[in-house]
């Protein structure tokens, strides 16, 4: 008697496109997906005092260090918006942009342990990571809500309808700090002193972009650096569409569209390259 041939139900092959993402694949772990944002989301306040308040503190203290440094002894204007309110705006945008890139920069050395031992879609970690930390922002753009009413109650900002878009662009952020972060995850398996480096990095990148001050204050090579840079075309949009202040331009964010995605593509092939091949120089 013949015994019933058995069918495979999965199928885990190294043999796959750079340019398969396997969507279908991480879709079938968004269970895995939820419970490593659950993970980064607690663990992030795990025996702290304050918890969640942290949430609130950091970009709070920020905005009043750049209020007294760059508004008050740099004197750096503000094209007429509340200082307050311009450079809260610009830390709450940056700290999610941040985070996000350098969490997920440390996707494969953070995560060795784990991709040793079990198989599932290595891009289930840097999406979660996204997605960890968009709930902060939700907290912290809350915060800014709060500051912005009062203001608005004022007559003191002129909002427009382009805040429609700002879901938009919170989701160009999230996809270019996802495509840095696999570029830099893939190179920091086999050059670690990317590691070191990162953090300075991502602190200089501050200062090309438009986070303490407007383009329209600057001049001449400064300027030319700034445009060429993706996120100035998202925090010009968001500043003009919140507080109707900035030197925006439609073509400005088209700009940053296109390039973010070129960026995410190179993060994908990179990503899919060095996935099979990682723990060899991990």
């Amino acid at each position: 008697m013949n015994e019933p041939q058995q069918k495979w139900t999965e199928t885990i092959d190294a043999d796959h496109s750079l340019f398969d993402l396997k969507l279908k694949e991480v879709w079938k772990y968004k269970d895995l997906v939820y419970m490593f944002v659950k993970r980064d989301f607690v663990s992030s306040f795990k025996q702290t005092i304050l918890g969640p308040v942290w949430f609130f503190i950091n970009p709070i203290l920020t905005t009043i260090v750049y209020l007294i440094i760059f508004g008050r002894i740099a004197k750096l204007p503000t094209d007429g918006a509340p200082p307050l309110l311009f450079y809260l705006a610009g830390v709450t945008l940056w700290n999610y942009f941040s985070t996000s890139l350098l969490a997920t920069s440390s996707t494969f050395s953070g995560n060795a342990g784990i991709f040793g031992k079990v198989y599932f879609p290595r891009l289930v970690t840097p999406i979660s990571i996204v997605i960890s930390n968009l709930m902060r922002l939700g907290v912290q753009f809350l915060l800014f809500l709060l500051v912005w009413g009062y203001y608005l109650s004022q007559g003191k900002v002129q909002p427009n309808l382009w805040i429609l878009a700002t879901p938009f662009l919170i989701l160009l952020m999230a996809f270019f700090s996802l495509g840095l972060g696999m570029i830099f995850s893939a190179l920091t398996t086999k050059y670690k002193d990317l590691n070191m480096l990162l953090g300075f990095g991502v602190s200089l990148y501050m200062y090309t972009t438009p986070v303490i001050y407007p383009t329209s204050s600057l001049r001449g090579v400064f300027k030319d650096i700034a445009l060429y840079n993706p996120l100035t075309g998202i925090f010009e949009c968001f500043k003009y569409a919140w507080l109707g202040v900035g030197n925006f331009s439609p073509v400005m964010l088209g700009a940053s569209t296109i390039s973010i995605l070129i960026i995410m593509a190179v993060g994908i092939v990179i990503f899919n390259k060095v996935e099979k091949t990682f723990m060899d120089t991990v």
